[in-house]
């Protein structure tokens, strides 16, 4: 008999019955209880009250008893957690049991209790089933950590069991390497700063040799991980392309996608001229169109997936376009994702194959698919130029049909074609007027209108068919309304005189008898034009169209590189990042191609051309980003105004005496009246002297100004703007962000100057006295742009802070044959807006094997823009040879500024008010100060000691520090006799700047 009889009992006082029936000594019969007790459990009844019952059941060498009990403890254990700590004995106990299956069902049951007071229980057995000489016990301890670590991570780090799941990877059986990969993947996604998989070519090849014998969902976890990984060249990539291709004839389609995610990845760094790069865009298109035969949910699970790579690379399936065509009785979501890659796909060579299938589609009976078919010879026409005169009188056709929504829609999408190719298909005008009269939606009205006024001089009647839209215009919707107004206005501009009463007659029903704000204001925008200035008014409203572009549809190509990062994921469907619609997605990682190595692309800017005869370069390089996403990085940032060293700004307007201390400062960004100036030079400018204009050369972001023929700097004291030595700047066409937002207030936050009590109050009353400072760390010198990629040029240095004062501190050596002159420096927007404060002082020609050492003052108050990592600075130098590119890194302690030291009541609020998830922690080795030493070495660099407390012989050190643009970071950093190693902890508003903090802390401490 089926077990189903236990789900159909509905007898009162079964809890009685249950309850003696678990304290039988007859075994049957306690299985068969424990089976109804779980019967009931699952049906939703609540049996917590046999707790003790069950638990006692758990002293059983039958292994399905046992899985039912385990089954119990892990529904009821976080209700009953008191109860639960009965049956850690058993738990341990059964970890060392023979049979590995009750070891790895005691260890996997144990991991799935989320209860506290178990989990200290469980480092134990768990360490001793990580080590297990069983697999499959490996294999389940493998995930338990994963479990564990999300009820309590710091337990993890400590019992060091991260490391064990490291060395599990290059276990010998396989599907204990993908679980220990599925393991460190988890957790890695919930500190994306942590770098858990440190994948090397070692690894991989691991990873690789696993990835054959290995379950499909063991695959599946391997190939997301090699995902993340980036090759150091094209042939390490093309040899774990090789690897991973066999994978493309899984059964499974998930593994087929993550295939496929890889192999799109990896291809990006391999040379496009390269044999094997050919191969492996045929080996693509099989599985793909194999993925179309599945069941319709599957399908449009590839088809979303699909949609994304034909974006990417169409040549993978343009021989392909057959399986795309709808078939009668695919499910409607099918047939418009399928609709959607054949335009995609549409090439002249397949367009008339394509056409045909579309003028079928477009006589079905499903109103939506009808719909989606005609504007998709629209789309034809618009891409493939060559096919644009079949498309339309395919249109024509369809229009002739009569039904009604197949003539709105064919209307519509001819709009499109008159935009796309003027003075071209007008014939067709007269066919489109007599079905003037069908028309019933808003789009379709709006988009005949639109042909009307456009082509008014061409139509006879154009004033009779306007007017006849005129008489309802108060029941019109606002889209047909606004359409009408400009189309009238159109036609009194091209037949003033035979139409003066009809646009007199639109402009009043625009202004005078309607509500809607819109019309309104381009009604008046249009009765000023004509009645101050016809001809403006001309210029205006008949000024020539931009084309349409082809794809207007397309993904923009940062967001797509992104999402074929998250080929086989949600992400892949919803055509979406995750951080759209995974809730508490702070962590989210943003994942992007590789750059390609073989020809270079997206690595070096193009060059420059001389001021006399160049061009500028027609593509602007990668580093450059949008308006956009600059404005979205600065919000990331949580950038406050950046303190400067020149002479005051003005803040007419401003109120600034609630800015927040700690980096909030947008509130300014945002009700600016006018773009702050921001001081170009800190020097005093000289008297102008007749010269002849310096040559300005130009790429993109960079512009130099030759400063070799004249005898002194520019001088900009005729400027109009007040004070004399400032100059508006700008990020992008947005108000600069500069030092216009007025100094920091003198008197703190009342939020942060209110008295705390509790906590860490108490600490601030054992204040250390802090010695004399030492000197400021200054990094050693490093090559930045070594000779051979420069011409001869070889550029090395290093970055200081001297009086509050940044230096860039370059050594130029001139290794090639020739002088070198006119050196001119500038830098391409960055994190804390760098920027040269003065032209690159190098009077002196530069000589063959000569080397020049030069100190460049630089300034903050230049462009802002995020990098990654976020003290990246990419720097152009010009000289008489050319226009080289390099980055380089500074330590962030050159922009920890001298007024960083907060008062104690201040860094307590401070403190308390950051929120915990912004703290990051890290560990200093080989350290070997005290803690008197170390704060007085930390404050040569602007690093200041709050207060001193010593808890159990350990120094706890309270530290403020204050960034540039205003950003505070408060640390607190113990340390311990005898000890060498450090722990620090640091809370800022912006947490994207802890690493770089922490990388200073360890570079002062142990120079």
């Amino acid at each position: 008999m089926t077990d189903s009889k236990y789900f159909t009992t509905t007898k009162k006082g079964e809890i009685f019955e249950l309850k003696a029936e678990l304290n039988s000594d007859k075994k049957e019969k306690k299985k068969e209880a424990v089976k109804k007790v779980i019967a009931s459990m699952t049906v939703g009844k609540d049996v917590s009250a046999l707790f003790p019952d069950v638990v006692n059941c758990m002293q059983t060498d039958n292994l399905e008893l046992k899985k039912l009990v385990y089954l119990y403890l892990m529904n009821y254990a976080k209700s009953q957690p008191d109860m639960a700590i009965m049956a850690v004995n058993t738990f341990v106990k059964d970890c060392e049991d023979p049979n590995p299956l009750i070891r790895a069902l005691a260890v996997r049951t144990m991991g799935c209790i989320r209860v506290d007071k178990i989990t200290e229980y469980l480092c134990e057995p768990l360490r001793k089933c990580l080590k297990d000489e069983d697999p499959y016990v490996r294999k389940t301890a493998a995930v338990c950590v994963a479990k564990l670590h999300d009820i309590n991570a710091q337990l993890v780090e400590d019992q060091g069991f991260l490391d064990t799941l490291k060395d599990l990877i290059s276990d010998s059986n396989p599907m204990v390497v993908a679980n220990a990969v599925a393991a460190l993947s988890e957790i890695a996604e919930s500190h994306p700063n942590s770098n858990l998989l440190d994948l090397n070519p070692q690894s991989i090849n691991k990873l690789l040799t696993a990835l054959n014998e290995c379950t499909e969902w063991g695959q599946i976890f391997i190939l997301d991980c090699l995902a993340n990984y980036t090759p150091r060249d094209d042939r390490e990539s093309q040899s774990i392309c090789e690897r991973v291709t066999p994978r493309l004839s899984h059964a499974n389609s998930a593994v087929v996608l993550s295939a496929v995610k890889v192999l799109m990845k990896f291809m990006e760094m391999l040379p496009k001229d390269l044999d094997y790069y050919g191969t492996l865009l045929k080996k693509l298109a099989p599985p793909l169109v194999t993925l179309l035969s599945a069941e319709p949910e599957l399908q449009y699970v590839a088809l979303r997936n699909i949609n994304l790579i034909v974006q990417k690379r169409p040549e993978i399936l343009k021989h392909e376009m057959k399986v795309f065509f709808v078939k009668y009785n695919d499910p409607i979501y099918v047939k418009l994702e399928k609709l959607d890659i054949m335009i995609r796909l549409a090439s002249q060579a397949n367009i008339a194959q394509v056409l045909a299938e579309l003028k079928e589609y477009a006589t079905e009976v499903d109103v939506d698919f009808v719909r989606k078919a005609v504007r998709a010879i629209g789309r034809c026409a618009i891409k493939v130029e060559q096919s644009a005169e079949r498309c339309v009188s395919t249109l024509l056709d369809l229009i002739q049909t009569k039904v009604n929504y197949v003539v709105q829609e064919a209307i519509v999408v001819i709009k499109d074609i008159f935009r796309k190719y003027p003075n071209k298909y007008e014939s067709v005008i007269a066919t489109l007027c007599e079905n003037l009269d069908s028309l019933d939606e808003p789009e379709a009205r709006a988009a005949m209108i639109w042909i009307v006024g456009e082509y008014a001089e061409r139509i006879d009647n154009a004033d009779e068919l306007l007017e006849s839209f005129l008489e309802g215009f108060h029941d019109e919707s606002t889209q047909v309304q606004l359409q009408l107004l400009t189309a009238i206005v159109k036609l009194f501009l091209k037949k003033p005189t035979e139409t003066q009463e009809l646009v007199q007659q639109v402009l009043s029903l625009a202004t005078q008898d309607s509500d809607n704000p819109d019309l309104r204001d381009r009604g008046y925008i249009y009765w000023r034009l004509l009645s101050t200035d016809p001809v403006a008014a001309k210029e205006v409203v008949l000024a020539e169209k931009p084309l349409i572009s082809e794809e207007t549809d397309l993904i923009e190509p940062t967001l797509l590189e992104e999402l074929i990062c998250h080929i086989g994921t949600l992400a892949s469907v919803y055509h979406k990042p995750p951080s759209a619609f995974v809730e508490g997605s702070r962590g989210v990682m943003h994942k992007r191609l590789p750059a390609r190595t073989g020809s270079g692309e997206g690595t070096e800017c193009p060059d420059v051309g001389n001021a006399a005869g160049g061009s500028a370069p027609e593509a602007a390089p990668s580093i450059i980003p949008s308006q956009g996403d600059l404005l979205g990085d600065l919000l990331n940032l949580d950038l406050a105004p950046p303190t400067t060293t020149g002479p005051t700004p003005s803040t007419s307007g401003m109120q600034m005496g609630g800015m927040d201390l700690l980096g909030g400062g947008l509130e300014s960004l945002m009700d600016e009246s006018e773009p702050p100036h921001v001081p170009l030079r800190t020097d005093p400018p000289q008297s102008p002297s007749p010269q002849p204009p310096s040559p300005v050369y130009t790429h993109t972001d960079y512009t130099y100004t030759d400063y070799s023929h004249t005898d002194s700097p520019p001088d900009h004291s005729s400027t109009e703007h007040s004070p004399p030595a400032e100059l508006g700047g700008d990020i992008g066409g947005s108000p600069a962000m500069g030092a216009g937002f007025g100094a920091a207030p003198a008197v703190m936050p009342a939020s942060l100057n209110a008295p705390v009590g509790g906590g860490l109050g108490d600490l601030f009353d054992l204040g250390g006295g802090v010695g004399m400072p030492m000197g400021a760390y200054i990094p050693p010198k490093t090559v930045w742009l070594p000779a051979m990629k420069a011409k001869g040029l070889e550029i090395s240095g290093t970055f200081a802070r001297r009086a509050g004062v940044i230096q860039m501190e370059l050594v130029l050596t001139n290794k090639a044959m020739s002088v070198m002159t006119d050196f001119a420096i500038q830098f391409n927007r960055n994190s804390f807006g760098l920027a040269p404060a003065g032209p690159l002082q190098v009077l002196t020609p530069l000589g063959p094997n000569q080397t020049i050492e030069v100190s460049l003052p630089l300034s903050t108050v230049g462009p802002v823009m995020k990098m990654d990592p976020l003290n990246n600075l990419q720097v152009a130098v010009k000289n008489n040879i050319d226009v080289f590119y390099f980055s380089c890194q500074y330590p962030i302690s050159m922009l920890f500024v001298e007024d960083g030291k907060m008062e104690r009541q201040v860094f307590l609020a401070t403190w308390k008010d950051i929120p915990n998830d912004n703290e990051s922690q890290f560990q200093i080795q080989d350290c070997h100060l005290n803690s008197e030493a170390a704060s007085n070495k930390l404050q040569g660099s602007n690093i200041f000691t709050i207060a001193k407390r010593t808890v159990e012989g350990q120094d706890m050190l309270y530290m403020s520090i204050k960034l540039s643009n205003g950003i505070w970071v408060l640390a607190e950093l113990k340390v311990q006799a005898g000890n060498p190693n450090y722990t620090i902890s640091l809370k800022c508003r912006a947490p994207e700047v802890s690493q770089c903090v922490f990388q200073c802390y360890e570079a002062v401490l142990k120079n």
